[in-house]
């Protein structure tokens, strides 16, 4: 219940920052490959889904989230400012912030190793929250690179608003020079 909730409030404070029903669920369509990612990593090893399992399936939601945040926000603001066609907003998203997602990424991977491998004292309780967190972010970053862009230009394409193209800059057109001279200088 507590997972359904978590869900159901971000996808409303992702709904009112956007303005708009279909992007909250295009930055959502990450979690079920962290999900899957962690439940699975869990598996392998032998541990059962407890509290601290639990609470990393939770921070798995706000790092899945924030990466798709960071690609489709990028890609909104390329559509609205300088007109570009979803799929070519969202392919320089992915390029531009890649790296900051794959920074994201690694920095969180790296912090819950030790926690996954059991290190430092009373870790055997812990264990589970390291091994979900880790499991999930491996499975959901190489799925979520591919798989959010393709909802994003899927979902622009069918109950995407119709944005008007932004006019290409002229340069303003020359002044004639027979207008120049009864000018003072």
């Amino acid at each position: 219940m507590l997972l359904i909730m978590a869900v159901l409030v971000i996808y409303l404070v992702l709904g009112i920052l956007y303005e708009s029903f279909i992007h909250p669920i295009t930055i959502l369509s990450g979690l079920p490959s962290a999900g899957v990612g962690a439940l699975v990593a869990l598996q392998l090893f032998g541990m059962e889904l407890n509290v601290y399992g639990f609470v990393g399936i939770l921070m798995l939601i706000g790092i899945v989230k924030k990466n798709a945040i960071m690609m489709i926000d990028f890609a909104l603001e390329a559509q609205r400012k300088e007109g570009k066609a979803p799929a070519d907003a969202i392919y320089e998203a992915c390029l531009v912030r890649f790296r900051p997602i794959m920074m994201t990424t690694m920095a969180a991977l790296m912090g819950t190793l030790p926690v996954a491998l059991g290190i430092g004292a009373g870790a055997e309780s812990r264990r589970p929250l390291g091994v979900a967190v880790v499991g999930g972010l491996l499975l959901s970053q190489l799925l979520t690179l591919y798989i959010t862009p393709v909802i994003y230009i899927y979902m622009e394409r069918f109950f995407g608003e119709k944005r008007p193209a932004v006019p290409a800059k002229t340069p303003p057109a020359p002044t004639p020079h027979h207008e120049l001279a009864g000018t003072v200088a």
